[in-house]
């Protein structure tokens, strides 16, 4: 061959990134598939790359018998033209004149070698983006479809499906964008490289990224929620008891965390302390909302948190974020209430204990902090927990639950009336008809100015 294939193998490598030995099986698949085009599928050819030479030459390997019958056998005396010691049922390899290959056997070759180094390709940038997977990645948004992004990241493309997109971002065309590897999968078509400006992990990692103490392990990210695009949390300890986790995270006048803010355009961060004690940890959570009491339920994982009254909206958030957030972040299930609201409900379980002399406001604490929130709660409520009362037998214990259960009945019937009444006012007020003039209303009042009509016509009785 004229060609220098050692030049051209060395260029190829360094334009795709494609290793020299995936090239030469390239090269060498692609001529035994158009040289068995040529000359027969039942041929036994072999492809070999001379590396000193820089030529891809090309073997048929025949048997030696007494008397050819076939193509695939050759005479004794023609093989020891080849080789003298060559013996009857050896196997003998003739090296084929490439030259003569035809129009269809050359782009036979050529199909073969883009197919094999477009596969080659593929599979080179899977192997390098499943390794990334979990990292944040530069790019450049190269078109929008069906407003997913297509994002350009130099030797591969990646997409940002509007499901993994923060909610109120644009993005145009040639605009670059930062986004986190969330998975890579492989299809035929090639590999596809899912990216996300929406998960949890691309704000714990722009943290990384900005607070090297993050980075260095002195600080961790116990846990994470976010809602994209408004609020999130992220809950922080250290390991070392002279680094603030908090602090670390804010960084100097806020300069960390303010880059992150800027990165995910505005959305609102609450850092707060994580702690081993759920009831501090849920504290922390529903910051900057204050707390004035917590309940337990450690059976049910789930905490009911009394707030003051002017807190209540703030512990809430809006749509219920802080309180969703603080739940995602803390894994309990967390119920705010305010302080008049437990009054209520603390008045209500005295009245219920009242059945046994002597017990009142204080003992209804005590039921409050064992997680009995309620009328209905403590009528179900068992004897173990009701003989811990001082003068509480398991017979007063029975009469208690009574007592509550018929409470409990009375506030649901008074609460059923009263939302039936309001239904009936709502739907008398809808079906009133508009309200008549006075009856002992003077026969001399002026009558109303006629009302012009389309047609210079009055309206009917404007004017009588």
């Amino acid at each position: 061959m004229d060609l220098d294939l050692n030049r051209i193998i060395e260029q190829m490598g360094k334009d795709k990134g494609i290793s020299r030995d995936v090239l030469i099986e390239t090269l060498e698949k692609a001529l035994v598939t158009a040289a068995r085009r040529k000359y027969g599928m039942e041929r036994e050819i072999e492809a070999q790359f001379n590396t000193e030479s820089g030529e891809l030459e090309l073997f048929e390997f025949k048997t030696v018998v007494e008397s050819p019958t076939d193509d695939t056998h050759i005479g004794v005396d023609e093989a020891k033209e080849h080789d003298p010691d060559v013996e009857i049922d050896d196997q003998i390899g003739l090296k084929l004149d490439t030259a003569g290959f035809g129009r269809i056997a050359a782009q036979t070759a050529k199909q073969v070698i883009i197919q094999e180094v477009r596969g080659a390709e593929r599979q080179m940038i899977y192997d390098e983006y499943k390794d990334r997977k979990g990292e944040i990645v530069h790019g450049v948004v190269r078109r929008i479809e069906k407003g997913s992004l297509i994002v350009d990241l130099g030797r591969a493309e990646g997409i940002v499906y509007r499901k993994e997109q923060v909610p109120r971002e644009m993005y145009r065309v040639n605009e670059r964008i930062r986004a986190y590897v969330l998975d890579v999968l492989k299809e035929a078509r090639g590999p596809q490289i899912i990216l996300s400006r929406g998960c949890t992990e691309f704000l714990t990692k722009l943290f990384e990224q900005e607070v090297p103490e993050i980075y260095e392990g002195i600080v961790r990210i116990e846990a994470a929620a976010r809602e994209p695009g408004a609020r999130a949390k992220i809950a922080v300890a250290s390991r070392d008891s002279d680094v603030d986790p908090v602090g670390a995270c804010v960084g100097m006048r806020g300069s960390r965390v303010q880059a992150v803010v800027q990165e995910l355009r505005g959305e609102k961060i609450d850092i707060v302390p994580w702690a081993s004690d759920p009831v501090r940890y849920v504290v922390s959570a529903l910051a900057p909302a204050q707390v004035v009491r917590i309940m337990v339920d450690d059976h049910n994982q789930s905490m009911d948190v009394i707030v003051p009254d002017d807190q209540l909206s703030l512990a809430i958030g809006k749509k219920g974020q802080n309180v969703r957030l603080a739940v995602q972040l803390t894994r309990w299930q967390i119920d705010i209430k305010s302080e008049s609201l437990m009054l209520e409900v603390q008045d209500e379980l005295a009245e219920a204990l009242g059945v046994v002399e002597g017990l009142g406001e204080h003992e209804a604490k005590i039921l409050l902090d064992h997680g009995v929130a309620s009328l209905d709660e403590l009528s179900s409520a068992e004897d173990e927990l009701l003989t811990t009362l001082p003068g509480v037998s398991e017979e007063s214990a029975t009469g208690i639950r009574q007592k509550a259960s018929a409470l409990y009945t009375e506030k649901l019937r008074r609460e059923r009336e009263e939302a039936e009444r309001v239904a009936a006012e709502a739907a008398a007020a809808a079906a009133a008809p508009p309200a008549a003039a006075p009856a002992d209303a003077p026969a001399t009042a002026p009558a109303p100015a006629a009302t012009p009509v389309e047609g210079g016509k009055e309206e009917p009785g404007a004017g009588s």
